[in-house]
């Protein structure tokens, strides 16, 4: 399929979903310069061990933070949070840990690996939630002890977040749409199950995933010039329908 009949499918297939969850992965966050948690933890290997908080925060901030704060949300994520107002997204899941569907407006998000949403203490293990904690230039620190905090996928060393698992399973369960942009698979078997069998699923993702063998449609372009596109077409749309109340 060309990919100008494919993003035509995806965007007719959003129009007419009365339920449509999405399923995100690092390929997303690609163009705010996000990377995944191996990739994280390679980068910054040092920092993340050393016992200087100051080194600690260079790292964090050098591998996802910056991406964060100075370059992100994409304009994929952005075109998610309009779709989800406007009652045409009902769920996201993302094993990302950058926290870029909330910075894009997006309510409905399960981060099934947490987040720097969700910060634990490792000494009294009390948790605080926000990102605005990291925007200090400093590492946090807990109220209640004054130890430093860590983001959830660097306490559990990338364990699953129950809670947000939970969100997961209920969000895929009610899916007559899923979406998949920038995943290649991992952890789905967590949640995967819980589908309908009739979802109709879409994948876009330029490279070969584990989702091509199992998608409907494969949409093989960059999340970000895909998105803005559908985003077109649905204010085309949106003009079209206001333009005939109008004239009514």
């Amino acid at each position: 399929m060309k990919l100008e009949d494919a993003i035509e499918e995806l965007y007719l297939s959003i129009m007419e979903s009365n339920n449509t969850v999405v399923v995100t992965g690092a390929g997303i966050s690609i163009a705010a310069g996000g990377v995944t948690y191996g990739g994280m933890a390679f980068r910054s290997r040092g920092g993340f061990n050393s016992s200087d908080p100051s080194a600690m925060y260079a790292a964090f901030y050098r591998s996802f933070l910056g991406s964060m704060f100075e370059h992100g949300p994409t304009e994929a994520h952005k075109a998610l949070a309009e779709l989800e107002k406007e009652g045409k997204i009902q769920g996201i899941i993302t094993t990302n840990v950058d926290c870029m569907h909330t910075m894009a407006g997006s309510v409905n998000v399960a981060e099934i690996q947490g987040s720097f949403q969700v910060n634990v203490c490792p000494k009294c293990q009390h948790v605080t939630h926000g990102y605005d904690i990291w925007r200090e230039g400093r590492m946090p620190q807990c109220e209640y002890c004054g130890a430093n905090l860590l983001p959830y996928n660097m306490y559990s060393h990338a364990g699953l977040l129950h809670s947000e698992l939970t969100k997961a399973q209920q969000y895929i369960s009610k899916a007559d749409l899923i979406l998949i942009i920038g995943a290649n698979g991992c952890y789905t078997h967590m949640y995967w199950g819980y589908k309908k069998r009739s979802a109709k699923i879409i994948q876009i993702n330029p490279g070969r995933t584990y989702f091509d063998d199992v998608a409907d449609v494969n949409v093989k372009g960059e999340a970000d010039p895909v998105f803005n596109e559908v985003m077109k077409k649905y204010h085309e749309h949106k003009e079209e329908v206001e333009r005939k109340k109008e004239e009514e």
